[in-house]
């Protein structure tokens, strides 16, 4: 992809990871595109703070990558006995306690799950490989718009792991659990119009339409007012965890709390 960002300081950049805002858009890019931003808990832990940092103002948020590839999936070093200098191994999290290693493995999912934050819409734009971690990274945004030369693989079981950056939710919700399952348990790619055809993505265009395409999307989300999005993305959440009593008295209460501010009576 090209890089909109790039006359925008930086709140953020380091690490493969580069965090920009421009009003109520705010743009995360992956950078490290000569590791085919391949992941590691470095990464991972930037992105938490990325989340943290964000203003108060920023509605929407875009997740990209620079390079020919969204997300490779893990460093492959981290699965070596020696791991990454500095960070946490594979090994280190075999070789600790159970406690110990549920909290490490959090403390990483805490890099994919703020994108579902009910004050933001988050939108990935992915392009080539988006493989394991990459693929769970871009399950983790609420919308997706892909590249005609997407593939998404979810490889993790062929590496004798399994899928632990919080992705299963999002892909059974979307695909359903047959097609979750023969997607992790083979590891082949999804391309972009069966990406489409089975909801993983919204859209699929070509590669040099990326950025415009996202560029509307954010733009139309961006021109709904904000409070009616935030109780929209809210309700649509929690839709499945609720029954459809539940769900039409979720509707009544917040359509009733927008009257309120739309006539001035809200508190």
């Amino acid at each position: 992809m090209a890089t909109p960002d790039k006359d925008l300081a930086p709140l953020l950049d380091r690490n493969g990871v580069r965090l920009t805002v421009d009003d109520a858009l705010a743009t995360v890019t992956l950078t490290n595109p000569a590791k085919r931003n391949a992941q590691s808990p470095a990464l991972w832990h930037t992105l938490v703070e990325a989340g943290r940092v964000l203003p108060g103002s920023v509605r929407v948020v875009v997740l990209r990558a620079e390079g020919k590839s969204f997300s490779a999936g893990l460093d492959r070093q981290m699965l070596t006995p020696e791991g990454i200098e500095g960070q946490t191994s594979f090994a280190d999290l075999a070789r600790g306690g159970d406690a110990e290693a549920d909290a490490v493995i959090a403390g990483f999912q805490e890099a994919f799950t703020w994108w579902r934050r009910s004050d933001i819409v988050s939108v990935a734009a992915v392009q080539g490989h988006a493989i394991g971690a990459g693929f769970q990274l871009a399950l983790a945004c609420d919308l997706r718009v892909v590249a005609d030369d997407v593939q998404f693989a979810m490889r993790e079981t062929s590496l004798g792991l399994v899928p632990d950056l919080t992705g299963t939710h999002p892909l059974v919700r979307l695909v359903g659990y047959a097609r979750a399952l023969e997607i992790c348990l083979t590891g082949r790619f999804v391309h972009a119009e069966e990406a489409v055809s089975c909801g993983l993505a919204n859209l699929a265009v070509p590669a040099d339409r990326l950025d415009d395409t996202v560029r509307d999307l954010t733009a139309a989300v961006l021109a709904a007012p904000r409070n009616a999005v935030i109780e929209t993305k809210a309700l649509l959440l929690g839709a499945q965890e609720r029954t459809h009593e539940e769900q039409r008295a979720a509707e009544r209460a917040a359509q009733t709390r927008r009257l309120r501010d739309l006539t001035g009576l809200g508190e």
